[in-house]
Formats: structure tokens, sequence, C-alpha cells
């Protein structure tokens, strides 16, 4: 999943990516933290027989887990809606069920697929809050999704009531997903002061990408330079391909056709098929016919 969206996803059920947190989520931003984590579960009351809805709701969530773990996504969702629908109140099922939806969206990079139902991720996102209302990492699911959708403002109400939750244990990535809402919506300065707050936190590379776009669109590009090669300068952030994008335009924007040059092979090498490879690909050629010995 890109940096744009992995903000986008909660970080208390598998990961549907390496990303935590790009693009959507990061989901989502993010970090992988594993199953289980922080937040309540939800749920009914489990029955006391072996048999009983709740149990095989549970265990059903567990085959979810395990078919995830092992890369067979259609097989993991399959579990994950019987799981919902044994128990409609198991809220880490229906979260986890929204992010394999948003999966299947092409990691939230486009929602007009065939095997993409944004509509249900929503459904399934706003069934895990309605369960447990004091669940965060399922706010923070539904309200990634909303980011999918353009749903802007929705997202920031939720995600404007996260941060100001003194229990909730990364608030650097609500700070980061607030933010990113934000600078999608148009309110930059708003943007930029949620994402120095998540980017507090030094490791958290996505954060200094959504940074780095936030001063691109306000046009103050020596800023959106330093915060891309933040971003860029972590480990962790060495496959972002919109990070290269992104210092390749400032770059270009600041005259430095060869350092430009540069990021554009690298973000094609990445990926040359995806989206932004083959923007990448196409702007290259651009400035290769434009400055052929800029790499000399």
């Amino acid at each position: 999943m890109s940096p744009r969206h992995s903000h986008t996803l909660s970080r208390s059920v598998p990961r549907l990516s390496a990303w935590d947190t790009t693009r959507v989520l990061v989901t989502l931003a993010a970090l992988a933290m594993g199953v289980g984590g922080a937040g309540a579960c939800g749920g009914k009351a489990s029955g006391t027989g072996v048999h009983s809805p709740e149990r095989q709701s549970e265990s059903e969530y567990d085959l979810a887990v395990d078919t995830y773990h092992k890369q067979d996504y259609r097989q993991a969702l399959d579990h994950v809606l019987k799981a919902v629908e044994l128990n409609d109140e198991n809220a880490k099922a229906a979260k986890f069920a929204a992010e394999l939806y948003v999966l299947f969206c092409d990691k939230g990079e486009d929602l007009s697929g065939p095997d993409c139902h944004i509509n249900l991720a929503e459904k399934l996102a706003r069934q895990a809050v309605k369960a447990d209302e004091k669940f965060n990492d399922a706010k923070n699911t539904l309200a990634s999704i909303f980011i999918l959708e353009k749903k802007y403002k929705e997202a920031i109400e939720i995600y404007s009531a996260i941060v100001k939750d003194p229990t909730y244990e990364t608030m650097y990535l609500a700070w980061g997903n607030l933010g990113w809402a934000q600078v999608q919506a148009g309110q930059l300065d708003e943007g930029i002061r949620s994402l120095k707050n998540a980017t507090t936190e030094p490791r958290f590379c996505v954060g200094f990408y959504r940074l780095g776009v936030a001063y691109e669109k306000k046009g103050e590009n020596q800023a959106a330079l330093a915060s891309y090669t933040q971003a860029l300068g972590n480990e962790a952030c060495q496959k972002l391909q919109d990070g290269f994008a992104g210092r390749a335009r400032v770059e270009l924007s600041l005259g430095k056709a060869q350092d430009a040059r540069a990021d554009l092979e690298k973000c094609k090498e990445i990926a040359a098929e995806s989206k932004a490879g083959k923007a990448c690909s196409k702007e290259l050629a651009r400035v290769v016919a434009a400055n052929p010995t800029s790499a000399q």
C-alpha cells in the first residue's frame, strides 16, 4: 500500500501491507504492529458453549488472520465475513473485513476496479465503530476510508477527536492522518501544523512525505525538498515511489535537473508499471530529452 493511504489503516489487526498508515490507508501510515494490540475489541458477551455463534465468530476471525499472513487474501476475506455474519458485534472482525476490502481496491489507489467495493468497506468500518464506540483503531479505519472516498470533512471530524484522546497509544499516527485529511481538503496551514506534530516521531517517514506534499502544494519548495529528503533518508521509505516523484518535481522547479533525473530513475526502478512508475517514466523521458548530459 502506498504511503498515501498507509496511514490509513489501523494498527491493531493484521496490516494490509508493509506500509502502515501512504498511501490509504496507513496505514494505512504506519508501521506493522501485528495482531491484537490497543483498543477494545467489542462484541457480544461470549457464549459458554464451544459452538456458540460468538466463539465460532472468534474462530473464523483467527482463521482469517492466519490465511491473511499466508497472503491468501480472498480466503481471509471469506473467513472474516463469516465471523461478522456469526456475530455482528465482533468489532475487530468488522474492522479487518473493511481493511481487506480496501486491499482489493488496488490498495486504495483505484476505487473503480471490479473487485473494489469501497461502499462495503465503509459499511463494515461503521459497523465496527457502532459495536464498540471506544475502539479508536476502528474509527481510524473508518476515517481512512472517508479519505479514499474524498469525504474529508467526515475524516477530519473523526481524527480531530482521536488526537484529543490521551489514551491513544500511537498519537503520531493520529496526527499524521488528521494532517493528511486536512491537506487533501485544501486546509494547508492546518495540515502542516498537524503533520509537524506527527513528525515529532523521527521514524515516521510517511509523515515527512505528507509534510513535503503540503509544502509543495503551498509553493514552499525548499521546505518541501527538505521534508521529502527527510522521508527518503529513512530506510523504511526506500520503496516510497511517490516520495521520489515528489522530490523530483520540486528539484525540477528549483533547477536541479541532475538530482531530479536520479530520483525519477529510482521511482521507475521501484515499479515501472504502477501509476506512479508510469508517470515517472514519462517525466524522465522529458527530462532526458531536455537535459541529455545532466547525468554526466
